[in-house]
């Protein structure tokens, strides 16, 4: 019976989401037709003819990542696995920086029962991207499946351990639940991406003044009469709660940009800063080696930019959450993402306190 392939890969169910995770890898308006129409011909099922304009393209580009990232997953979804896995590794080889190809090379590799490979792939998807989700929710997976196979092989050689047969349970009630609430495979693709307007990250809106202490009334002149009494001083309005969280909302809109920009400058004092105390670093690596892993890949770089669209925030008290498109481009590497930032006010600021991709 052949293995169930139950990692998450994106494609056709998701690729549409992958290739604007992923692909939009050297994109340019001249090339946004051919793109497009690859992508048209895949929803509607059109494979061949989709193939056809792959390999067409690919004969004058021949190492433009997003064709190559079409044609590994025409390939898988036409059942040439072993194929679409050669595409993936040589995209692998080529752009080492991105973990996409690696997770779909997990999942197929899945398929094939070779899950010593898939965490292999899954692991080195995680070292190029320690944020991204996917590919950490496939590794637990393809490591539950090693277990199942492990626990196989305990009951095998000593079938009294009475240990061992509710944890072998376990797992296979954990997949068989995770396989009745995935859609199959086969599923049809969502509807394609459509070019958006992009925001490019600008500098934090500046804050509003504050108002002028309000001057003290004069003391009154001596006179023989006595004063009257001087007024109480009136209290200003409380701010509803709607006026209070829109004002929330805009901080924390500036804090976002005002790390995008930053990192866009190459600024590391203010990136860097952008990033509270408490904040998670992803991949469970240490808060020093993981500032020292995103000095190297910025500063590094001749050119950046980081492009953010569609954000969308939400503030509850002293935590919020922003969720937005984010275009990075670093020399000649071009890559869009979804990225959600988890914020928390500490004093006056809005500091980043966990970030992750995809999803």
């Amino acid at each position: 019976m052949p293995t169930q392939n139950f990692l998450k890969r994106k494609p056709l169910s998701a690729v549409l989401r992958l290739l604007v995770a992923v692909a939009a890898l050297s994109m340019s308006i001249a090339h946004a037709d051919d793109y497009a129409d690859v992508s048209r011909l895949m929803r509607a099922g059109q494979y061949a003819e989709a193939m056809t304009k792959v390999d067409q393209y690919l004969a004058s580009k021949p190492r433009d990542p997003q064709m190559r990232f079409f044609k590994g997953v025409i390939q898988t979804e036409t059942g040439k696995t072993n194929e679409a896995i050669a595409t993936f590794t040589k995209i692998t080889e080529d752009y080492p920086e991105l973990p996409e190809p690696y997770n779909n090379m997990a999942v197929l590799y899945a398929g094939q029962s070779q899950f010593d490979k898939a965490r292999a792939a899954l692991e080195m998807a995680i070292r190029t991207n320690p944020s991204y989700a996917t590919a950490h929710e496939n590794l637990g997976d393809v490591y539950a499946r090693l277990a199942s196979q492990a626990y196989s092989k305990a009951l095998q050689l000593d079938g009294g351990n009475a240990a061992v047969p509710p944890k072998l349970a376990l797992i296979r009630n954990l997949f068989s639940a995770d396989a009745k609430s995935q859609p199959q495979a086969s599923a049809k693709p969502a509807a394609g991406a459509q070019a958006s307007g992009q925001v490019t990250a600008a500098a934090p809106a500046a804050a509003p003044a504050p108002a002028p202490a309000a001057k003290p009334a004069p003391a009154p002149a001596p006179a023989v009469a006595t004063p009257a009494p001087t007024p109480a001083p009136t209290a200003a309005p409380t701010p509803t709660p709607a006026a209070a969280s829109a004002g929330a909302e805009k901080d924390v809109e500036a804090a976002v940009r005002s790390w995008a920009k930053a990192w866009s400058d190459k600024d590391m004092n203010g990136y860097l800063g952008s990033y509270g105390q408490n904040f998670d670093p992803p991949g469970k690596q240490a808060r020093k080696a993981w500032e020292e892993d995103r000095r190297a890949r910025i500063v590094g770089k001749s050119k950046i930019s980081v492009v953010l669209s569609n954000l969308s925030i939400s503030v509850q008290g002293n935590k919020a959450t922003a969720r937005f498109k984010q275009d990075y481009s670093a020399d000649s590497l071009n890559i869009t993402s979804r990225k959600t930032l988890d914020l928390a006010k500490v004093g006056d600021r809005w500091v980043i306190v966990k970030e992750s991709t995809g999803g």
